[in-house]
């Protein structure tokens, strides 16, 4: 078995090639090893997977940050996600408009409220959001299922609706939607089953596919829609996805401290404490800074940019940040202290986990007394130290353990 592998923004999205048995994989495509990790006995391939779908299967594995956030808003608020409902009037307003975060538009830079919700996050998203204002879960589970199509919103439904042609709870959004449609149409439920795997795999309409759809009165619209489509999104999925997002969003309306707080956690790596606890004037100034790069702007600030669109929001909703202290933060998580949230150490540039780690675990056994000490046992170098005084974190504190005579003399006269 080997594994292939994809990348977005928000999970990490991998699957595993069965190869038959007497066969190597080489027989069917090229392989490498992960591109971050070359010496890893794991052997991917990032080779075009329906150009082999017919000769080989794949088991798809997926990580999701999302669970992950749910499990820590849980216990930062005791608050069971199960019992969330997925109804929620303010919740719901947040995917139409920015009214239920107390805020207007034009501080955010976004007609709604979805910074940092899964699925609804990105700018493509909440175009998708402003185009259609849904008003109900349902209206989510059909965007979801369009965002995670291929031609199945833009040059297709996007424009359908636009024209006024279909409502958004007409358009096609999801595979399933084309099987019970034509059922409810009067296709038999075969046919109606063939159609849909033919259009969800971007294969269109068979000629006597589309004389049978025309026979039952299929309007020329979906007809034309089916034949755009080259992948569509199961329902299930776009159920399940739309649920963790709804119980993320829940909290970020009606426990932002908490919400702000895990989302921060679980990208403290990508967090740069230099510009983002600094206050909202830095945030601008960052992001305007990363908007006049254009194409030009690194891969690290093209991933700080979002982040950069939640700290800014957080700010004008009344929250802020607490100093990075060398005892009070946790190493990698963000804490919540007196109505605010201090970073944690390794949200400062250039400082790692490990690094983080060890000052905590060195920390719990003893006061620190000079940043030699520090050195010592946490095992770090002068690069860590000078991060720690770049942030105030050991200001006041010696260089060594040594007392020198001089100092020791004092307080004594002759």
């Amino acid at each position: 078995m080997h594994r292939c592998k994809k990348n977005d923004s928000d999970n990490i999205h991998g699957g595993v090639i069965v190869v038959p048995t007497g066969h190597e994989i080489y027989e069917f495509c090229p392989v490498q090893h992960p591109a971050d990790d070359p010496n890893s006995d794991i052997i991917t391939t990032h080779f075009d997977y329906h150009s082999i779908d017919k000769n080989l299967l794949k088991f798809d594995m997926l990580g999701h940050d999302d669970p992950t956030v749910i499990r820590m808003l849980q216990d930062l608020t005791d608050v069971d996600p199960k019992t969330i409902p997925l109804d929620d009037k303010a919740t719901m307003q947040i995917f139409s408009s920015t009214e239920s975060l107390g805020l207007r538009p034009d501080q955010i830079d976004s007609k709604v409220g979805t910074f940092g919700v899964p699925e609804f996050g990105t700018r493509f998203v909440r175009e998708m959001l402003v185009e259609t204002l849904p008003k109900t879960f349902e209206e989510l589970v059909r965007i979801s299922g369009l965002s995670h199509g291929t031609d199945v919103w833009t040059n297709n439904a996007q424009d359908l609706v636009k024209s006024g042609t279909v409502t958004l709870s007409e358009a096609i959004c999801t595979r399933d939607d084309i099987m019970t449609y034509l059922i409810s149409k009067g296709l038999p439920s075969q046919d109606s089953f063939k159609i849909m795997e033919c259009v969800r795999k971007g294969k269109g309409l068979k000629e006597d596919q589309e004389t049978l759809m025309r026979e039952h009165d299929v309007p020329d619209w979906y007809i034309d829609s089916c034949k755009k489509i080259k992948y569509m999104f199961p329902k299930a999925h776009a159920v399940a996805y739309v649920t963790m997002a709804f119980r993320i969003a829940w909290f970020k309306v009606h426990i932002p401290l908490a919400y702000y707080c895990a989302f921060f956690s679980i990208r403290a790596d990508e967090f740069d404490s230099e510009v983002m606890i600094a206050g909202k004037s830095k945030v601008r100034e960052k992001m305007a800074e990363i908007k006049r790069l254009g194409n030009e702007a690194t891969k690290k600030d093209e991933n700080m940019y979002p982040i950069l669109e939640i700290v800014l929001e957080m700010y004008e909703r009344g929250f802020n940040f607490l100093p990075i202290d060398l005892y009070k933060s946790d190493a990698i998580k963000f804490k919540i202290e007196d109505g605010a949230i201090r970073p944690p150490l390794n949200s400062i540039a250039g400082m790692g986990e490990i690094a983080a780690t060890s000052i905590q675990e060195a920390r719990e056994k003893g006061e620190f007394i000079s940043k030699q000490d520090i050195k010592k046992r946490a095992k770090v170098g002068d690069a860590t130290i000078a991060l720690l005084e770049k942030f105030g974190c050991v200001e006041g504190m010696s260089e060594t353990n040594q007392v020198s005579l001089f100092d020791g003399m004092l307080g004594f006269s002759m």
